[in-house]
């Protein structure tokens, strides 16, 4: 399984603007909030590995 790192670039209510941080990319990712774990803020590092999100 792949590993992928993400930084939330933005908060717009129920759901997150995330941008991919591994590879050269603007591309903007939009995930539901639930998915995340909840005390992400804007500027969060993020870890994506077997299906889940968890603070880096």
């Amino acid at each position: 399984m792949n590993t992928f790192y993400y930084v939330v670039e933005s908060l717009d209510g129920d759901y997150a603007n995330l941008r991919r941080t591994d590879v050269e990319s603007d591309d903007l990712k939009l995930v539901a909030r639930a998915l995340l774990p909840p005390e992400i803020t804007e500027g969060t590092r993020l870890k994506y590995e077997w299906l889940q999100y968890s603070i880096v």
